[in-house]
């Protein structure tokens, strides 16, 4: 055991730790600012409320991201850690519609006496990559890779009947996050392009019963909330006074904020104008604080977690290893576009946390957990190159 933490310590990602720590810091100064006017005058909470919940959250985050490290990857491959991870996955999909509590329009969340709120989608996204990564790992090592019913049929199944639990919350932006990031995990597996097509078959299949559910429960879904976000899509001016609120203002925000920003706890918006200024539209606090050069380094630092995990990806040696860091970059790459895009009217807003950034307990510590895992694999990727 000495020898194999030696071993690891001697080929740590020292460049994905710090950026990981400093996006951390960073956000955690940003949700203080953000949030501390919204904290009293919403709810007559302390005005360091949110900062201290995101603290404790990072306490716990950053030994889950040094465990998780240290974690050999290869382990996740083993059936009754998959099948357990799968069982307590569907467990809480299926918890959250009759215990669950709604946030921001989605029964999403479950309480835990004594340890807060967790998100089940949340947990989803992780499960789904080392499912998929583990899945195909060994399929990939037995050749049988390209046979739809042995190797890519199941997975398919279990993919679908999560997003079609996740649909009903009725959270649409971690649906679509987990579907593209689970084909991430699938393109990197090394299944021919012929293959490939099948499964997009296969999966256009699996759409009409998500279709089915969609359409006889399309009242349910598509909430007042959800009708206004895509009439304000192209113009939020015109719904200003409604749904069209929150995305207007966060252009103000990113308007007001300039090259240089105005200065770090000077927003205006965060004043009443931004909902939850400490959630999904963070991004806009931050612009109007700390303008563009602020935004840079919030985008370059994910940026830079996504390509260095696109690149541990196409340098390992092991199909597992280049599956999880396909996966994981890819849900930390796609999760930033639904949140800027958003942000920023490229696509309707979602209410998608912005990765590391964003206050949150449940995403935050996954996500952690998701980049400990991601350094296991370059740890044991770059002591292989060196043997």
């Amino acid at each position: 055991m000495g020898k194999y933490i030696k071993r690891m310590i001697a080929n740590f990602d020292y460049p994905l730790f710090i950026v990981y720590i400093a996006l951390c810091l960073f956000g955690l100064v940003m949700i203080y600012s953000s949030s501390m006017l919204w904290a009293v005058h919403e709810y007559n909470w302390p005005p360091d409320y949110f900062y201290r919940k995101q603290l404790k959250n990072l306490s716990v985050s950053i030994p889950v991201f040094l465990l998780a490290a240290f974690f050999p990857y290869q382990n996740y491959k083993r059936k009754k850690f998959m099948m357990s991870s799968i069982a307590i996955m569907f467990v809480l999909l299926v918890l959250v519609h009759f215990i669950g509590f709604a946030a921001g329009g989605a029964q999403s969340w479950i309480q835990v006496p004594g340890f807060g709120s967790i998100q089940p989608s949340e947990v989803a996204k992780l499960v789904i990559i080392i499912y998929f990564a583990s899945v195909f790992a060994k399929k990939y090592e037995a050749n049988t890779i390209d046979s739809i019913n042995k190797s890519i049929g199941p997975p398919v199944l279990i993919l679908s009947m999560a997003i079609g639990s996740i649909m009903l919350e009725t959270d649409i932006g971690t649906s679509f996050i987990i579907i593209m990031s689970a084909f991430s995990v699938i393109a990197a597996s090394g299944i021919r392009l012929k293959t490939f097509g099948k499964l997009g078959g296969i999966f256009m299949l699996c759409l009409i019963p998500i279709s089915a559910v969609i359409y006889f429960g399309w009242n349910t879904i598509m909430t007042d909330g959800r009708k206004g976000r895509i009439l304000s899509f192209m113009n939020p001016f015109d719904y200003i006074q409604g749904s069209g609120y929150q995305i207007a203002n966060g252009y103000i925000a990113i308007g007001n904020g300039g090259v240089k920003g105005l200065g770090l706890g000077n927003s205006i918006q965060k004043m009443g104008y931004l909902p939850e200024p400490h959630t999904d539209v963070i991004m806009a606090v931050i612009s109007e604080e700390v303008g563009i050069l602020g935004t840079i380094v919030v985008v370059g630092g994910l940026g830079f977690i996504v390509l260095r995990a696109l690149y541990i990806a196409m340098t390992t040696k092991d199909p597992q290893a280049r599956m999880l860091a396909a996966g994981i970059g890819s849900v930390i790459g796609i999760q930033t576009f639904v949140n800027l895009g958003g942000l920023t009217g490229l696509i309707p807003l979602t209410g998608v946390p912005l990765p590391l950034i964003s206050y949150g307990g449940t995403s935050m510590i996954l996500l952690s957990l998701s980049l400990g895992i991601l350094m296991n694999v370059s740890m044991f990727t770059k002591y292989q190159k060196n043997i």
